[in-house]
């Protein structure tokens, strides 16, 4: 599924009992060490902050692009929110 801060890998894993698990990759060409580092920080305080709209038994990888480091924090939480709820649907 794709957005236009990230791209998102979606696996739904039926035979695990336990919650979903996120990954987050940053190839290097999206920049330095701290660049990486501050997409992943937000993509993962994005993630957190959708809690409540978690599905279970899920694998989700998010492989953010370079716009989101310049994203305002709401748009990048309901883009979040709106993979996940396209999650549930599947």
């Amino acid at each position: 599924m794709t957005s236009r801060y990230f791209v998102a890998f979606c696996l739904r894993t039926e035979n695990a009992p336990t919650p979903s698990c996120f990954g987050f990759t940053t190839p290097r060409a999206l920049g330095k060490a701290v660049l990486r580092n501050r997409m992943k920080r937000r993509m993962r305080e994005a993630v957190r902050a959708q809690m409540d709209s978690l599905p279970t038994q899920w694998a989700l990888v998010f492989n953010p692009r370079r716009s989101v480091l310049d994203a305002p924090f709401e748009d990048l939480c309901r883009e979040v929110g709106r993979i996940l709820a396209r999650c549930q649907q599947s």
